[in-house]
């Protein structure tokens, strides 16, 4: 389904012939180089009451990538979501997000409180705070960005998947059909992404996500140290939340454990 907000035109994942406003919309955002069909697998496995959509983040999957920068900045991206929520009606809403769409999600909980019943957060940040980490971050992120006008697509792929973070998934049996549907995305769309939202640029969060009082569940994958220990510091700041950390397992839980990804968001959907 194609959507136009602000003169882009956003691609979603759902199925149009099972619209139901009486379910409970539960919402995917995709991660950095991810795309709406990363989140497939689990749309036919969610109980029953619930009615799944995934967006293709701007400049990522089959949405438009401008070249204009300010579309992509952390405000734009979080009116662009509560355009594309308005104009399909969607309220009391589920959101999920992966590592850059869970700050989406999370970005876009703080600033429309109302529209949320329940959040999961896989492999996300509250923000950075300390303002010298968050300058290098920044400053990693313009260089990842002149490395994508410079290399190319493909090759900053290969480099990607050659970093820590995101080695074991290619020990998955679809690494290498994983990575063809990511060539999709473009040099415009990756680089703008990185420089305009940044987790430098992003606000710190930690002292606001004690507002949120709405259930939260997080997710990690226990090899990923980084960000499971990130994640058990939020569960402590957020006053209705559950941490899942899942064994042999990285920063993408979703691609390397789907049954087990599967399994704690369905059981928790049930609970809220």
């Amino acid at each position: 389904m194609k959507l136009k907000v602000e003169d882009i035109e956003f691609n979603l994942l759902l199925d149009e012939s099972n619209y139901d406003q009486t379910k409970i919309p539960v919402i995917f955002l995709h991660g950095f180089t991810g795309a709406a069909e990363d989140w497939q697998f689990i749309f036919n496995k969610l109980p029953s009451k619930f009615y799944p959509v995934a967006v293709d983040l701007i400049g990522h999957g089959e949405t438009d990538s401008p070249a204009n920068p300010s579309y992509y900045t952390c405000t734009s991206i979080v009116r662009q979501l509560d355009s594309i929520f308005t104009q399909l009606g969607l309220n009391n809403i589920i959101i999920v997000g992966y590592s850059m769409g869970g700050r989406v999600a999370l970005s876009y909980s703080l600033t429309h409180p109302h529209r949320i019943k329940a959040s999961v957060l896989e492999s996300a940040t509250a923000g950075i705070q300390d303002i010298c980490s968050k300058k290098e971050r920044v400053e990693l992120d313009y260089l990842l960005a002149e490395k994508i006008k410079n290399e190319g697509v493909e090759s900053f792929l290969d480099f990607w998947f050659d970093t820590p973070l995101f080695e074991s998934l290619k020990n998955l049996p679809d690494f290498l059909a994983m990575k063809k549907k990511r060539l999709k995305n473009n040099v415009t769309g990756l680089s703008n992404s990185l420089m305009n939202f940044s987790t430098g640029l992003m606000m710190s969060y930690w002292e606001k996500i004690s507002s949120l009082n709405f259930p939260v569940l997080l997710i990690s994958g226990e090899n990923d140290k980084k960000y499971t220990d990130i994640n058990k510091l939020m569960k402590i700041k957020f006053p209705n939340a559950l941490h899942s950390s899942i064994p042999d397992c990285g920063h993408n839980v979703h691609l390397e454990k789907p049954e087990v990804f599967t399994k704690l968001v369905s059981e928790f959907l049930t609970t809220v």
